[in-house]
């Protein structure tokens, strides 16, 4: 599903170059859940914002789905980030006037999609991380776990490809943050490949593989060796 070659990313500043990325290759197979662990400015989001199409790489190959986006235009990239990645945050950045609902059907409001089955959508995906009962709820009225299994369920509204989490427990105490990892597992069991940014070893013990990254490179790829598989609230992976 996702192959990256030998990717090289500078940033420009001036005519100052600041490398975050140094040759990394990365394989991510369909129905994986890989972790990408590392320290602050180790190249981690970096990655993660390549992997997303939301930043261009200086140099190397990146084929997603079976296409090479590497030298995509700005517009191309746009359309490849809509119909085949879905994003959850650390913030959740929900808008705090509009219901879950409403918050999870936002992605489908400019596409034509009519309002009928953007809701039915919208529901489903809901449904999907145990809160159609809190549809009508605003984000003040909801935990931060649910907050974030709102936000989680809007980036699967558009069925994508990949579910990529960057630090999506970063704002939670442990015990909400382990709800949010049972949903990852639960969503992965079900057919979901999920790429996750975390800097805490517990958190990626939850995947099925870990990345490690420091200065730019990628200095470990390999299979956890004893797995969390979490049961909270009603979700067992």
């Amino acid at each position: 599903m996702i192959s990256l070659e030998n990717i090289i990313k500078i940033y420009r500043l001036g005519k100052l170059e600041v490398p975050a990325l140094h040759g990394v290759n990365l394989r991510v197979e369909e129905h994986e859940f890989v972790a990408i662990m590392g320290p602050s400015g180790s190249g981690k989001s970096t990655l993660m914002n390549i992997i997303g199409c939301l930043d261009r790489l200086t140099s190397g190959r990146y084929v997603l789905d079976g296409i090479d986006v590497s030298s995509m235009t700005d517009n191309e990239l746009a359309e490849v980030r809509n119909r085949k990645i879905g994003f959850v945050f650390q913030t959740f950045n929900l808008l705090p006037r509009m219901t879950s609902l409403r918050n999870v059907e936002l992605p489908l409001i400019y596409s034509a999609v009519s309002k009928k089955e953007r809701r039915e959508r919208a529901l489903e995906a809901l449904r999907q991380v145990g809160l159609e009962n809190r549809a009508l709820h605003r984000p003040n009225e909801l935990s931060g776990g649910q907050r974030q299994r709102v936000a989680i369920a809007r980036a699967l509204i558009n069925t994508p490809s990949i579910l990529l989490a960057d630090e999506p427990t970063g704002n939670l105490d442990s015990r909400t943050g382990e709800e949010i990892m049972a949903t990852f597992q639960e969503l992965n069991t079900r057919g979901a490949t999920i790429i996750l940014v975390t800097h805490e070893p517990d958190i990626a013990a939850c995947a099925q593989r870990i990345v490690a990254i420091r200065d730019g490179r990628a200095t470990r790829d390999e299979p956890v060796g004893r797995r969390r598989l979490i049961s909270v609230g009603g979700f067992t992976a």
